[in-house]
């Protein structure tokens, strides 16, 4: 139980940041995870729609189009004509986002990253499959 508690006070520390960075640029915490949804897809190669946006935060159509909104109001996001199917809207995260994500976070992820050096190879292949088997025990399945 001690991992899971270092796990579940990592996932707090992660989301205080989350909150003091939203609020320090006048957004809902919603909006963070939107861009870091986004930001996922785009290294992932996914195609970013509206519908996989509100898949992953767990939104209705109505709560994620308020979420893109709100977002592009900002100037975060963009929507974008999808080259391939006229009929769909990709969203894409705009420079002034990275940039604003990597002023605040950056440090952080160096911290982050300072620490996983002091760690061997083997080490950081056994943290890698406990996060990634963590992670999928804690996804949504999908129903039968």
């Amino acid at each position: 139980m001690d991992l899971v508690h270092l796990l579940r006070a990592v996932t707090v520390e992660f989301g205080l940041r989350q909150a003091e960075f939203a609020a320090r640029n006048d957004m809902h915490p919603t909006d963070v995870r939107a861009l870091i949804c986004l930001l996922d897809a785009a290294r992932a190669g996914e195609p970013a729609t509206p519908g996989l946006l509100g898949a992953r935060l767990g939104l209705n159509s109505a709560g994620t189009t308020a979420v893109i909104d709100r977002l592009e109001r900002l100037g975060h996001i963009a929507r974008l004509p999808d080259e391939q199917d006229r009929r769909r809207v990709l969203l894409g995260v705009e420079p002034q986002a990275v940039r604003l994500g990597w002023e605040f976070f950056g440090p952080l992820i160096e911290g982050v990253l300072d620490v996983l050096h002091g760690f061997t190879p083997t080490e950081r292949e056994t943290v890698r499959r406990f996060l990634s088997a963590t992670h999928t025990a804690l996804a949504p399945q999908p129903e039968p």
